[in-house]
């Protein structure tokens, strides 16, 4: 199979941290990153799945994992060399196209799931993704044992798989699971009715949260920030009531609310802020957006920085996490998944518009740059495509 494969070479990883400070997307030229001709992986065993992507998309996580900016926290959570790419959209053995719900959950890893019909992200307890029949790894696309999505083959657990609908186009489908994250991000808020909630950063997952702010939240009015032109005519179709610029959602929240300013922040807030960046300035910000008592969604992954967390004491501001996706439970007392009310969602929205450019394996580098460049470059979502890509040899089992 042909794959993009990142292996552990510390004096690469530093070439990428160097090389992404002058360019972003830039490691992919220097770093640990290579295009390889390998084996397939091996199916675990029974419930698995050899998967064709058909497209594959390009996420800021992989963005970060690629330039030498993400955390060393997650060091113990992934096996070397792994083959990224995890929003994915592909075809199985006997046909089916499906979407891939990566993370690696209890039933892919042979244990019992924390309560019956959870989600591979739900439980309290992480043993699991460091345990079992596989190598450690969060996701699909950061473990050795199962591959990822940017390469010609991979392998899946039923847990994993979710049928596209039949009506819903691949460029859709491989949005799905950055809307699952979105929607989580917007559950996960707690937004009451009539609440105001900006949100910061209108990349892909700040568009896709405000989007299920707009249809799963009674939000009084949702603003956000955003920097180009493209972003701004996505946030005002997928439901965002203020569309400002970045340096202008200050003044727009402090309107809304009618708050003072004091030094740098505001007296009041926004009673809910997403913080969709996930940078030492973009939480300093969101903390100073928000009313005194009122709750910062961290969405956007933040690595190793210095925020000053008086405010959050001072203000008695809740701060909330929001990883990935899982089981929710809606005010009308329905149980339902993240992923399913995404996949739910996209019947709504045009998300296939936030697809911007696709590119071959062959031409990676390019893709990567275009991918960190992309609100620059008028686009907001870069994915690979592997539809063209030849089939090497048939599934083994």
């Amino acid at each position: 199979m042909k794959a993009l494969r990142f292996n552990r070479k510390e004096v690469r990883y530093v070439a990428a941290m160097a090389a992404s400070r002058l360019r972003p997307g830039a490691g992919a030229g220097v770093g640990p990153l290579s295009l390889v001709e390998d084996d397939p992986p091996e199916l675990p065993g029974e419930g698995w799945h050899r998967v064709w992507p058909r497209l594959s998309g390009i996420c800021g996580s992989d963005l970060a994992t690629i330039d030498g900016h993400s955390s060393r926290y997650f060091e113990d959570f992934v096996s070397f060399p792994f083959v990224l790419g995890h929003e994915i959209v592909g075809e199985t053995t006997d046909g089916r196209r499906v979407l891939i719900e990566p993370v690696l959950g209890h039933a892919a890893r042979g244990f019992p799931p924390p309560f019956d019909g959870a989600a591979p992200a739900d439980g309290n307890d992480y043993r699991h993704l460091t345990c079992g029949h596989l190598e450690p790894g969060l996701q699909t696309g950061f473990c050795e044992s199962t591959g990822g999505g940017w390469a010609t083959e991979f392998v899946a657990h039923d847990s994993q798989l979710h049928d596209v609908p039949e009506q819903m186009s691949d460029e859709t489908a491989v949005t799905i699971e950055p809307v699952a994250g979105g929607v989580h991000a917007a559950l996960r808020a707690g937004v009451e009715d009539g609440d105001t909630v900006a949100v910061i950063g209108a990349g892909p997952m700040g568009l896709v949260t405000v989007a299920a702010l707009r249809n799963f939240t009674e939000a009084g009015s949702i603003m956000i920030g955003a920097k180009y032109p493209v972003q701004r005519d996505l946030a005002a179709e997928f439901g965002a009531d203020v569309v400002s610029s970045p340096d202008e959602l200050s003044r727009a929240v402090r309107r809304a609310t009618g708050s003072f300013m004091v030094g740098p922040r505001l007296s009041g807030g926004a009673d809910v802020v997403i913080d969709a960046v996930g940078s030492a300035e973009s939480i300093t910000e969101a903390i100073g957006l928000c009313r005194p008592r009122g709750r910062v969604v961290l969405l956007g992954m933040p690595g190793v920085i210095d925020v000053d967390l008086t405010p959050v004491w001072h203000r008695e501001t809740e701060l909330v996490g929001s990883y990935t996706y899982g089981s929710e439970l809606l005010r009308d007392g329905r149980s339902t998944t993240s992923f399913e009310m995404a996949i739910e969602l996209a019947d709504k929205v045009p998300f296939d518009k936030m697809l911007s450019a696709t590119y071959p394996l062959d031409r990676y580098r390019d893709a990567l740059t275009h991918a960190a460049e992309a609100g620059s470059r008028g686009a907001i979502k870069i994915a690979f495509d592997l539809r063209d890509e030849r089939r090497r040899g048939l599934p083994t089992d």
